[in-house]
Formats: structure tokens, sequence, C-alpha cells
């Protein structure tokens, strides 16, 4: 996503630039969800206790994970996990199918530095929905959806190309759901997050390089999250059929 350029922000450690939820079931008709489109989306989410995407999934989308679970409010959302924190494997949810498949191993000595995935019914640039990192105390296995609470942001260029990962707490984890914004994290966490997307491709494609720019806090995370459903529903609830 390239939509959001808050203040809220904080370099890392070796960058050089600046810086509860309703259950994942439908519950309103498409009607709403055109609404939603219109910009009515900040409205509904401004109430803590509102989802973000209260519709009945659309009979043209695949019902899988992505297209079928509302997220419920911002402040406290379901992930879908793809990759359970320490692995060296690379999961992937198979996009039409909705099931999980390896997509690689890799290639340096490192592992996830926390359980990998995605936010539901999300959408960005790079063609993927929105990217997801869940912090807590134990690896959580793919295809599991686990609630989170967004606290910041990190913003990188894998290839030149921009790329936001959100960073979550897990809301159930009572050693993490205290926290309320990336800045409260022990500053060893989020170097620990820079150096492993540094140097998780490095050895995989030679030349290829991934620069971290800056992580934000909770409230650019919130505002990339609504950007993203909304593109979202302009590409895929309101698209013909």
């Amino acid at each position: 996503m390239s939509r959001w350029t808050g203040q809220d922000s904080f370099a890392p450690q070796s960058s050089r630039l600046v810086g509860l939820a309703q259950g994942p079931v439908d519950t309103v008709e498409n009607s709403s969800c055109r609404a939603l489109c219109s910009g009515h989306i900040r409205q509904v989410a401004s109430e803590h206790t509102s989802s973000l995407t209260p519709w009945k999934t659309p009979d043209h989308l695949e019902n899988t994970a992505w297209h079928a679970v509302d997220i419920g409010p911002v402040h406290e959302l379901w992930c879908f996990i793809e990759i359970p924190r320490g692995s060296k494997y690379k999961y992937e949810m198979h996009k039409p199918t909705g099931i999980v498949m390896v997509d690689r191993v890799l290639h340096s000595a490192v592992h996830y530095p926390a359980n990998y995935g995605f936010i539901p019914r999300t959408f960005c640039d790079d063609n993927d929905p929105l990217d997801v990192l869940v912090l807590g105390q134990q690896e959580v296995g793919p295809s599991v959806l686990m609630r989170g609470r967004p606290i910041g942001v990190m913003t990188m260029h894998d290839n030149q190309e921009r790329d936001d990962k959100i960073i979550a707490v897990h809301a159930n984890d009572p050693e993490y759901n205290h926290y309320q914004d990336i800045s409260e994290l022990p500053g060893h966490k989020t170097r620990e997050l820079e150096r492993f997307f540094t140097d998780y491709k490095a050895l995989e494609y030679e030349g290829r390089r991934v620069e971290i720019d800056r992580f934000s806090g909770a409230e650019a995370a919130r505002r990339i999250i609504h950007d993203a459903v909304e593109l979202y529903i302009t590409t895929y609830v309101n698209r013909k059929q």
C-alpha cells in the first residue's frame, strides 16, 4: 500500500529515513459494502465495536478466508496466519482454493520472528491482501485465525516496490495484549523485525535489495488497513460479474 504518509513514525536503527471483535461471520447484504466504498467506511470504523467488513460474501467470490472472513473492528481484528513463528518454510494461501501451500524455503539462516499472514478482505497495490505480523508467546499453525491488535506498520521497499507490513499483537495473549503502540515495544523487537526482512531474501535472489524505510505507529496502521479495505471493496466486492 502507498496511500498513508502520516507523521507518527520513527526510523529503525539502521534506516536512513524518518520516522472485542465480532466473529468471522457474514452479517449484512452487499448494499452495505457499496455504502462503505463511498467513504462511509471511516465513519463506521470510528465506532469502537463496528466491523470494517460487515457484508455477506458475494456469490462471485471464492469461499476462502480472504473473501469470507468478517475481520471485525479495526482496533482488534481477525488475522489469517500462513506462517508460524520460527519457521524457515514460507507458506502461502492458494487463492483459488484457500488451501495453504509451501511456497518456498528460506535460503538464509533466519526464521520468521512472528506469526505471519494477512488481514482478510483487504487488497494492496502488489495484488495481495495486506500482510500482518502478529506478536505473541507461541507459534500458531497455518490456516488459523487469531485476533490481532494493530500497533504499528513497517514500511519497506522490496526490489524497489513499496511493501507495508502491519505489526499487531495477539489480543488474547496476556504477555502482549497490553501494548497499544509499536513505540511501547522493546527496541530489540523492532530491530529483530528489521533485520529479518533485510536478510531473508539475500541468498535467494542475487542483487535483490530489501530496505526498511520506517516504523510507524498504531494510527498509521489503522489508516493503511482502512485504505486496504476500501481498495478490496472497489476491486472485488463491487466488481461486475
